[in-house]
Parts: C-alpha cells; structure tokens; sequence
C-alpha cells in the first residue's frame, strides 16, 4: 500500500482538479441515491395501503417536533393528497416520473464522475510512460549490457498498461465507493445504531476472508509479468536475428522456444486470473451472509415487545444495506486489481530507480572546443569491480594528430575510447581535456566534442536528410548535401526514389553496409566536431566500398583530432602513432615502420594479415 501511495501522490498532483471534480460528483450521485430512496418507500407504503395511518400537514416552522418527523409526516401527507385527488394510478406514474427524474440526476453524476476521471487515467499512463523512456535515455551503456532489449520493451508495453488497468482503473472505485459507503453507513447509523453497529461487527469478518484470498494475488502477478518480459525478449531476439534464424534453417526450434515461453506465461497468467476471478463470487456469497444475518437480527428486534424499529423502516434499512453489496464488490475488486498491478509497478521502478553512476557537473564552465591535447592518465577500468579490463594505460593525443588503436580482440580498444564521451568511468586515474577532468564537464558539451563512426552504422528508420542531421539542430538541406559530398553518399542517395525524404528502412536495412557507413560518415561531418573516433569503421565492407568509406574518412580526418581503432592495419598506416594494447595495457607504440622494426606484436598481426 505504501509504493501504491507513493505513485498515487507522484502522479496525480497535475490532475488535481480532475480528482475534486470526480469527488463533487460522487457525494451528488450517493444523496441522490439516497434521496430516491427515502421518498420512494413511504409513498409505494400509502399507495398500496400497507400504511393506513391518517396524516395531518405540520407546519414546516413546527416548535417541538423534530424536522424528520415534520419531512417523513409531510411527505406521508401529500402523498395522501394526490392519492385522494388523483386516483392511485395517476399518483403510481407522478411517483414513477419523480424515480425517473431522480435516476438520470443520479446517473448523470454518475457519468460525469466517471467521465472527468479519464484524463487523469490517461495523462498518469502518459506520464509513467514518458517518465520510463526519459530514464532509459538518460541511463549509462552500462545498464543496457545487464538488460535484456525484450524485457525493456515489456516494461515499457504490458506493465505500464496492467498499472492502466489494474491501479489508474481502481482509483475510481477508491474514490465513489468510500463517499457511497459513507453516506450509506450514515443513513444506517441514523434509521438504527443497533441494526449498524451488529453489521459493522460482522464487516470486519469479510474482510478478513478477502484479504486471505488475494493476498498471494502480487507473487503471482509478478511471476506472469516476468514470464511476458521472456516472451517479449524471444521475439525481439528473433526479429534481430532472422536472417541467422533463415540460414541455420532453425526456424522450428525458435518456434519451440518460443511456445515454451508463451506456455509458461499463460499457465502465470491462468494462475492470477483464476484468483482474481474469485473476487466476485465470494464477495457475493459473503455479501448474502450479511443480509441474512441482518435480517434475522432486525426481525428479532421487530418480534419483540419493544422494538426500537418498525417493519417499513426495517424494509428501507435493508434497501439501503442492499445497495452497500455494490461498492464493498467494487472495493474487493480493488483490492485484487491493486496488488495485480503493483507486481507491475515494482518491475517498472527497477528502470525508474535505477542508479546513474555517470554524475554530471552542470554549474561547470562550458567547453567548446579541443584546444591542446587530450590525455589518459594511469587508466584502469573494470566492468563488474573484479577483473581490469585497462590496466595503467598512459596516452597523449596532441591537437590534430590521428592515433591508431590496434590489438586482438579484447584487449581493450574499444573500451578506453569509450571511456572519453563518459560511456563509463575510469576505475582509476582519470582522462583529461585540455588539463580539465571530463568528470568536471558538462557531459553535453564534452560529447559535442566527439564524433563517432562504429563498425556498425547505426542508423534510425527515417530519411536520409534526418539521419544525416540527427543531432544538428536547424541543419539546411545545403549542409546536409554537402557533408553527404564529402562522405561520397550524395550520388546514391539522388538516385533514391525520393532523394534525401527517402526511407532508409529499419537500421537502414534498404542499404548496403558500405552504404549506411557513409552516411554515418555524412552525420558525423555535420556534426563537425574537434574529436572524432573510428571504431573499426571499414572492417566490414568489401574492397569499393572500403575504398569509397576511406576516401571520406580521409576528408573528415584532416583537420581533426582522431582515435583510430583498426584491424586492417593498412588503413592506419600514416597514423601518427600507433598503439598496441595486449590484455589491457599498451605493449608498443610507434609509427608503422618503427613498430615493424621492433619485431613485436604489430610485426605479427602485420605478417599475418600479408599471409
């Protein structure tokens, strides 16, 4: 109940006025109701002769009489009146006209409560929803490598749609069932305390039947969102793994695969919904319980000698403890659907209350530009605090030099450029921009600085202009032409259907891979910025489209500051220096020549790739 509050009170403070609206219309609905009843019982007593009594008209000012003798007395005496004047029937259809008109002022509060509730359901799902995405944007790389993209995407989908369901849903039951339950035990209380307070001993009792039937309702629900987390993340798996799926023929097997996770969530899902099917029959069962228990209580008291309650006051009692039955389901309902969609909100906070371990100085002075040099100094870095990925890696990368990073596979080429945009933090030692810690920068400004071109383009489901201007505000459709010139992107994208407004598909997938690499090229050009890395840029491309890529790295490198990451030791061959890391620490460096000389690791990747 309390993580239920705390989302309560986070998000409904915009919709305020929604909540007081609904409020407003809720009391009117519940003394409408009440009122329908008080006056439509007495008068159906007259007219089918069950009370004979003659009545007098008490004046309204009245001293000595009580204002509810003087309205039940008045209310017995004009409706004699019409009787007498209009005939039984006629006065059945004034009597009916009168429920009718009180039903649609009931019904409309009824509606507008409900209504004026919908922008809030909807806005708080809003809300949630951007809050998740806003978080996922903002946390490091880091989170992403323990994270499964499927499970994410369930949290983002199915969870935040059962808190829709399950506790935006039940907060209109919280808000009319309380205020109808109020005014109901209020009229009981005032038509007999001894009747209410038997009742009222006896609630507690339901309750605690209630609570012991949903109370394992949140395990299971969390164990059904769990299991739709895991066939959300088969799906996303085999969406990015088709053509993988197509070429090893596994179609079947992923299918298998599938069919078990799907199997394992519905046989969750059969577990909570069985459970929560419960609510309604057994609150109807316990809800007939206390009406007959009720009423052999009331009908020994009216049985005695001297009973505090007549029988046409008992008969309304018992109408208005009917109409109790209804909000207490609704009340049992959320109680199963608030601990249901609670599972739901517990897997959404784990993404909401994250820890960002990438601070940000935002008072810091800003940076716009590479000055002198860029230096790692006695860097250690390890992902999970165990095992160094870098081990005191020592590098200076002067303005305007090209320093190549190359080496076996994991040996940390593509960590320690990671470590300068802030990806992650160093460990130990620290990188410094123009003598300035990068953890003293403004990481906005710090990664202004930095343009990347990755062996895999990356490259979102739009047209080629806005792939090209992502992260440029205000680009021209000049500039953009332009840097597509320099990347040597500008002739196919002409031919293109629809020039720069076409689609580039999902990642880019209506493109070659050479393709895509150049305009990731393009992108970084008109970002212009002072710091560029290529992390393996050409490794995947075929001889032209290597020879096309190069060209335009060539163009962009020549009046910036760039880290190199290579496996193909021929495209970093006039580097400025070239560095070797071995198991997290750089083992040589050098300009190509001098490293062939040395006869050490490069000497050997070099032999092998000439082999």
């Amino acid at each position: 109940m309390k993580d239920f509050l705390k989302i309560i009170t986070r998000y409904v403070a915009p919709y305020k006025r929604y909540l007081f609206g609904s409020l407003l219309f809720n009391i009117l609905s519940a003394v409408l109701n009440v009122f329908s009843f008080v006056s439509l019982i007495p008068m159906l007593q007259l007219l089918f002769g069950i009370d004979t009594t003659k009545y007098e008209f008490i004046p309204w000012d009245a001293t000595g009489v009580g204002m509810k003798d003087i309205v039940v007395n008045n209310l017995y005496y004009y409706t004699t009146e019409l009787i007498n004047i209009y005939g039984a029937s006629t006065t059945l259809l004034l009597i009916g006209s009168f429920l009718v008109v009180a039903t649609l002022l009931k019904t409309g509060c009824y509606f507008a409560s409900v209504a004026i509730m919908v922008p809030m359901r909807t806005g708080i799902v809003r809300d949630i929803r951007s809050s998740v995405y806003h978080k996922i944007v903002s946390l490091p790389l880091s989170f992403f490598s323990d994270e499964r993209k499927g499970d994410i995407i369930a949290r983002m989908s199915g969870d935040v749609n059962e808190i829709e369901t399950s506790v935006t849903g039940s907060l209109e039951m919280l808000i009319k069932n309380p205020i109808l339950l109020i005014c109901y035990f209020g009229v009981l209380l005032y038509t007999s305390w001894e009747l209410t307070v038997f009742t009222i001993v006896v609630l507690p009792l339901m309750g605690w039947v209630m609570g012991k039937v949903g109370r394992k309702l949140k395990r299971h629900s969390l164990e059904a969102q769990s299991k739709w987390s895991d066939t959300m993340a088969q799906l996303e798996e085999t969406l990015g793994g088709m053509r993988i799926i197509k070429a090893f023929t596994a179609e079947q097997k992923m299918c298998n695969r599938f069919d078990a996770s799907a199997n394992e969530f519905r046989n969750a899902s059969n577990r909570v919904a069985i459970r929560q099917s419960s609510a309604h029959p057994v609150s109807e069962f316990l809800g007939t319980c206390l009406i007959v228990l009720v009423l052999w209580y009331g009908g020994t008291l009216i049985f005695s000698a001297n009973s505090p309650i007549d029988a046409p006051t008992f008969i309304f009692y018992m109408v208005i403890l009917y109409s109790i039955i209804q909000p207490l389901k609704d009340l049992s309902k959320a109680s199963y659907n608030i601990p249901k969609g609670m599972a739901s909100v517990e897997r959404v906070n784990k993404i909401l209350n994250a820890e960002n371990p990438i601070s940000e100085n935002l008072d810091a002075a800003p940076v716009s530009s590479l000055k002198n040099e860029i230096v790692f100094k006695d860097i250690t870095f390890s992902y999970n605090g165990k095992t160094d990925v870098l081990r005191n890696v020592n590098l200076t990368v002067k303005r305007g030099q090209t320093i190549a990073l190359v080496g076996q596979s994991g040996s940390g080429k593509s960590t320690l450029v990671d470590l300068l945009p802030r990806y992650h933090d160093v460990t130990q030692g620290e990188i410094l921009v123009d003598g300035k810690n990068i953890k003293a920068m403004r990481l906005s400004d710090l990664r202004h600085l930095i343009g990347n071109v990755n062996q895999e383009a990356i490259l979102f489901n739009d047209t080629f202009f806005n792939n090209i201007a992502f992260g440029v505000k205000n680009a021209t459709l000049e500039q953009v032409q332009e840097a597509a010139k320099i990347a040597n992107a500008h002739e196919f994208i002409m031919q293109s259907e629809q020039g720069y407004d076409t689609n580039v598909g999902d990642r880019g997938c209506r493109l070659s891979g050479g393709q895509r690499q150049r305009i990731s090229i393009a992108r970084a050009i008109l970002k212009n910025p002072d710091i560029l890395i290529l992390d393996e840029a050409t490794s995947a491309l075929d001889t032209e489209s290597e020879r096309l890529v190069q060209e335009a790295l060539e163009r962009l490198m020549k009046t910036r500051t760039t880290i190199a990451i290579a496996h193909r030791l021929s495209t970093i061959k006039n580097a400025d220096e070239i560095c070797v890391l071995h198991e997290g620490r750089i083992v040589e460096r050098g300009t190509h020549e001098a490293l062939l000389e040395l006869k050490g690791f490069y000497k050997k990747l070099n032999d092998m790739q000439q082999l």
